[in-house]
């Protein structure tokens, strides 16, 4: 049971495998049974073409008449077996039936077309030969020939005076072409002749024709034979029947005789003697082919005469070699032989699937072998060899099976194609998608986009690129490309074609120049447009230049493109003009061509002739052919003068040509050079005008053409650095015999660039050239190729080299500073944005104010893979500067813009985020600019400063000597509070004093502005005092001290916050202070960079940077000192307090209502009109104490 079961799965096994083969190699299933055969038919009868296809179904049949697939009407019905059915045909001018019919059997594997079938309407035309009357003698041969076009072939018959013609009798003989023969004619003969064509269609009686018979006058002469009606050449098909005629007469009569020239035997099987020495052979082959001879001999003599004749029999195409079918991998290559026989010659072609396959670079015919290169999965289809000739067509099929690997790389992607010049197309494109890293290497198709049957050319490069330089390509062209993916296993399907069109040059030489002159005193010049090859582009412009052999002032005209001729007039007679011209497109002028000289005519009375017209046309590479013709004229010409010579070379000897000569062929020249040619006619009045023309001769191979082959390109190119953005290139020239002057052109091209415009191109008549302007550290890939006589060689070897590196030229970008604990910082950093550049390591500065101001800076380095760095053992309540650097081995770059970081005092600072400072230009434009100022400004900046600073204090104590002393009833304490801002905290002095209690008002510095912004004088209960115990400095060289007492200050004070003004007051002394009464002042910042704070700084109005606790230190510290009272303030001043109250009260709500802009003027003006009220109020109530 188990033996059962493995041997029925193994032939389940092997049926799933042979199933799906045996589908793909049935294909030959697809053939025809029936085919349709030639056939002839009466109009308006029916008509039926058979065909039935065999195949895989579904099997479907088309049906084609010329070469054109009909549609099925009510005249045209399709039968469902296949075959084509007319039910009434057709036969008029404008519409007929008759024509070749083919069928076309398809099924899911391809198409099949069968062979060809004439379908024939019965006809018969007109008599192409009818008799005529004939005279003959007694006893003589008389003869009759009549012919006619029919389809089918028609029966010819003769008939008598009107009546049957009688064939009893031996010496009437009627042959099948319609001749009639009477030998040994009778007096009785004599009547009307005619004969009848007869075809299934119709009938047709020729004229009559009528036969005299004349008595002989000498019947006993001997008289020597002669053939009368010979045999005819003749061409017939196979299997038709031939009569070779042989009709002899003489005294005595002739004996008639047959042989074959090439002495082979003649078929006695098929052939027989008809009559008196006709030959007829029946179902002729290609064997009765050859040459037969007729020879009419004297009987008992070796008298004869001979007559010979060309027999031809067509034969319909078969095939001796049939094509295989075949199994291919993608890109491979399949190759399809046939060969095939027949008379006349058959012509061979392909079809693919029923259609005509289309040649190109890919898929090519060589003589009738079909060869397929680069087989993509399209090609797979059924292939058929037709033969055919006027005889017939035949066909032989055979498939190609294109087989596709699983795991074979999809197609090369996002294909395209940019020009570079205008020989020079650069081809770029993506990895495959699938399985790219199996791809060994790429195959490069291009070929012309215009007109058929265009040459595809093919580059295979590496997997190491995906770009590539399509040189040597024609100028002002399009082409199309497409690429293919290589693998171990198979090929890719090709990729999407893309097409580009190369850029116009100028024109590769001048028109070929004919010069003639119809007067004394002009020239007249014609020319044929340049061809799309030597053009290179769209002609835009000609320009004629010319001047006098004794003269060396050039006059030029412009042409306009459309331009074939041109009259040069007002010239001067009997005088040797120089003519050139070049040409243009719209990238430039062509070189000129050498100048041709030409004499204008004398002057004379006597009428000479004109000028020739000439004609030259080059035989091959070594001859032209000069024709020429002259105007009809009364002047007689005695002969021609004919003179040429190869441009820049010496005149030849002029050639002497007679009157009748119209024509010249000259010979021994030399392949692709210019030649100018001269002719002139000669009369005896003297030398007629004379025309001139240039001609080029064509390349050939041959000997003589051996200098004119590709010069080959520089060898021994070496490349050297000179630094990080130019190389040297050195070569030396080829080793050829032509010792003309040579130019080169040198290609850079960056490896592996996408970028047509980074491709560069160099002219050089030296053997050595420096390209500069690279890219430092990249690897370019140089290449040199040779110009000479018109001609480039190929490019040379790639020598690859890479540019020495540079320097960085950039500094870091986005650096960034970040506190992250009380005494270290975090610098990070991007690498410089610069392509190309290798960085080695970092340079990290830094330094505090102080060190800044000495020199001094503190530096850190780093490796180039490292972008950061920490800065550590940082002292609080210092400025830091930080910049960084990149170097490399070949140099040191530029720092980056400077970051500053404040460090406050203590742990003030502390957040849950660290503080960070960037180098953004917004927030540090203007401190960079400070940091960079030198030792002689900023002595200037703090000495005015300083000026400034005392004109505040001298305002202030005008302000107080002019208030009013009133009585005081009250202390009162007045505090502008502020959130943690940029100007600090205000807080009162003591709380063990409060009849000392001073209300500090928060000063708005603007030392580097304004000096108008604040002031030293500190106004207390006594008065105002000034604060000598601290030196007031300019905040950026400010020295921090910390005050030991300064924390308990900051618990029991309260804060200044921005935007709030508290009044606080008592009515009189040693009464218990009331409940304070507030009032809120809202108004905006006073600078737009004091509006906002970041986490690690707090800044001024001037973009200074100080902490908070220098701001507290400086304006709550003086409060231990003892104030003095100025003598005017006394208790008789009390009752002014109330007084001075409701003053600060009504300028305080005026100050409210005020609008407020963010300037200086109106922050001194808020500081200055608190600041005296402050005063008057400290006054009012030390006098009333």
């Amino acid at each position: 049971m188990a033996n059962f079961k493995m041997k029925f799965c193994r032939q389940w096994l092997l049926f799933v495998l042979f199933l799906p083969l045996s589908s793909v190699l049935c294909f030959s299933e697809l053939s025809f049974i029936t085919e349709p055969s030639d056939i002839t038919v009466l109009p308006k009868d029916p008509a039926v073409l058979d065909c039935q296809a065999h195949g895989q179904p579904p099997v479907t049949i088309k049906w084609l008449k010329n070469g054109v697939k009909l549609a099925e009407s009510e005249h045209i019905q399709f039968l469902p077996n296949g075959s084509l059915y007319i039910p009434k045909i057709k036969h008029t001018k404008e519409d007929s039936d008759q024509g070749f019919y083919q069928c076309l059997s398809q099924n899911k594997y391809g198409a099949i077309l069968s062979q060809r079938s004439q379908l024939t309407i019965a006809s018969i035309s007109e008599f192409l030969l009818q008799p005529v009357p004939t005279v003959v003698t007694e006893d003589s041969v008389a003869r009759f020939s009549c012919a006619v076009t029919s389809s089918p072939p028609a029966t010819i018959t003769w008939e008598f005076n009107q009546s049957t013609l009688p064939l009893q009798t031996d010496r009437i003989t009627v042959l099948p072409n319609g001749v009639l023969q009477i030998h040994n004619v009778q007096l009785e003969d004599a009547g009307q002749y005619r004969c009848v064509a007869t075809n299934i269609g119709s009938c047709l009686k020729s004229r009559e024709a009528t036969l005299t018979v004349n008595l002989d006058a000498s019947p006993m002469l001997r008289k020597r034979p002669r053939i009368i009606a010979g045999p005819q050449n003749v061409t017939v098909s196979l299997h038709q029947t031939v009569v070779l005629e042989c009709v002899a007469t003489g005294n005595p009569w002739p004996i008639i005789s047959w042989s074959r020239a090439d002495s082979k035997p003649i078929d006695v099987y098929n052939a027989k003697v008809l009559g008196n020495g006709n030959l007829v052979i029946t179902d002729v082959s290609s064997k009765h082919s050859g040459i037969y001879l007729c020879r009419a001999t004297t009987p008992g003599t070796r008298n004869h005469t001979t007559a010979a004749a060309n027999l031809t029999v067509l034969v319909p195409p078969t095939i001796v070699e049939r094509p295989e079918s075949q199994t291919r991998p993608r890109a491979g290559t399949a190759r399809f032989m046939c060969q095939a026989e027949g008379v006349p010659t058959p012509r061979i072609s392909w079809l693919k699937n029923g259609q005509e396959v289309h040649l190109n670079g890919r898929i090519k015919m060589y003589n009738s072998k079909l060869v397929i290169t680069q087989i993509i999965p399209e090609d797979d289809a059924i292939y058929q060899c037709m033969a055919e000739n006027e005889q017939g067509s035949v066909l032989s099929l055979a498939r190609l099976i294109v087989v596709m690997s699983e795991d074979r790389p999809s197609a090369p992607r996002n294909i395209h194609a940019e020009t570079i010049s205008s020989s020079a197309i650069l081809l770029a494109w993506e990895r495959p998608l699938y399985n790219a890293d199996k791809v060994i290497a790429y195959s490069i198709h291009y070929m012309k986009a215009e007109g058929l049957n265009n040459e595809e050319y093919q580059v295979v490069i590496g997997n190491d690129t995906t770009s590539y330089i399509i040189d040597d390509l024609d100028p002002a062209r399009n082409y199309s490309f497409y690429i293919v993916a290589y693998m171990p296993m198979g090929a890719s399907r090709m990729s999407d074609q893309v097409s580009q069109h190369t850029l116009e040059d100028v024109p590769l030489r001048t028109p070929e120049l004919s010069l003639t002159s119809q007067s004394s005193t002009d020239i007249k010049l014609s020319w044929q447009p340049l061809s799309a090859k030597v053009s290179r582009g769209r002609v835009s412009a000609y320009r004629l230049s010319y001047r006098t052999a004794a003269d060396s002032t050039v006059s030029s005209v412009e042409l306009q493109q459309n331009s074939t001729e041109y009259l040069l007039e007002g010239l001067q007679p009997d005088t040797i003009y120089l003519l050139r011209m070049a040409a243009a497109t719209r990238i430039g002028w062509c070189e000129p061509s050498a100048w041709t000289s030409h004499r204008t005519p004398k002057t004379s009375s006597n009428k000479v002739p004109s000028a020739p017209i000439l004609q030259l046309e080059p035989l091959n590479c070594t001859s032209i052919v000069a024709r020429w013709q002259t105007s009809p004229e009364s002047v007689a010409v005695e002969g021609y003068r004919l003179c040429y010579h190869e441009e820049g070379q010496p005149e030849q000897p002029n050639i002497q040509l007679q009157a009748q000569t119209y024509t010249y062929t000259i010979s021994g020249l030399d392949p692709r050079r210019k030649y100018h040619v001269k002719i002139l006619a000669v009369s005896k009045v003297g030398d007629g005008y004379q025309t001139d023309q240039t001609i080029s001769t064509p390349g050939c191979v041959s000997a003589r053409d051996q200098l004119a082959a590709a010069p080959p390109p520089p060898d021994q190119v070496t490349v050297l650095a000179s630094n990080s953005s130019a190389v040297s290139l050195r070569w030396n020239r080829p080793s050829f015999s032509a010792g003309k002057a040579v130019s080169y052109t040198v290609r850079c091209t960056p490896v592996g660039t996408h970028n047509a415009s980074a491709i560069r191109y160099l002219q050089t008549i030296k053997q050595s050239v420096t390209v500069q302007n690279l890219n430092p550290n990249t690897r370019y890939e140089f290449v040199v190729r040779l110009h000479v006589d018109q001609m480039s060689s190929p490019w040379s070897s790639v020598t690859y080299h890479q540019t020495l590196p540079a320097a960085p030229s950039q500094p870091p970008a986005g650096v960034r500073v970040t506190l992250i604990e009380d005494d270290t910082a975090l610098v990070s950093w991007r690498e410089p944005t610069e392509p190309n550049v290798m960085v080695t390591h970092y340079t990290i500065l830094y330094a505090s104010q102080k060190g800044w101001l000495s020199g001094h800076w503190q530096k850190i380095q780093r490796e180039g893979s490292h972008t950061m760095a920490l800065l550590e053992k940082l002292e609080p309540g210092n400025v830091y500067l930080v910049k960084i650097s990149a170097s490399n081995g070949v140099g040191d770059g530029p720092f980056s813009n400077i970051v500053e970081l404040a460090l406050r005092r203590g742990n003030m600072h502390r957040s849950k985020n660290p503080r960070h400072s960037d180098n953004f230009p917004d927030t540090t434009a203007f401190s960079d600019g400070l940091y960079h100022i030198d030792q002689r400004s900023m002595t200037g900046i703090i000495a005015g400063v300083s000026i400034a600073l005392a004109c505040i204090v001298m305002c202030a104590l005008i302000l107080i000597s002019k208030g009013r002393p009133r009585k005081s009833s009250s202390p009162k304490v007045i505090a502008v509070g502020a959130s943690e801002g940029p100007h600090g905290a205000l807080s009162l002095a003591s709380e063990h004093h409060t009849e000392n209690v001073e209300a500090l008002i928060p000063m708005i510095s603007h030392h580097f502005l304004d000096a108008k912004g604040g002031s030293n004088i500190i106004i207390n209960s006594a008065g105002p005092l000034s604060n000598k115990n601290k030196s007031k400095k300019w905040m950026f060289f400010k020295r921090e001290i910390r005050n030991p007492n300064e924390t308990d200050v900051e618990t029991r004070a309260s804060l200044y916050e921005a935007g709030k003004t508290v009044l606080r007051y008592e009515e009189r002394l040693g009464t218990a202070p009331l409940p304070p009464s507030s009032r809120e002042i809202i108004y905006g910042p006073l600078h737009s960079e004091s509006s906002h704070t970041s986490e690690g700084s707090q800044e001024t109005g001037d973009s200074g940077h100080y902490s908070n606790e220098e701001s507290n230190e400086e304006m709550s510290n003086p409060s231990t000192s003892q104030s003095s009272r100025p003598e005017s303030f006394g208790p008789d001043n009390a009752t002014s307090v109330t007084k001075l109250k409701q003053s600060f009260e009504v300028e305080n709500e005026a100050m409210l209502s005020r609008p407020f802009h963010h300037s200086v003027p109106d922050a001194s003006w808020l500081s200055s009109t608190v600041e005296g009220s402050h005063s008057a109020l400290h006054t009012s109530q030390a006098a009333s104490s």
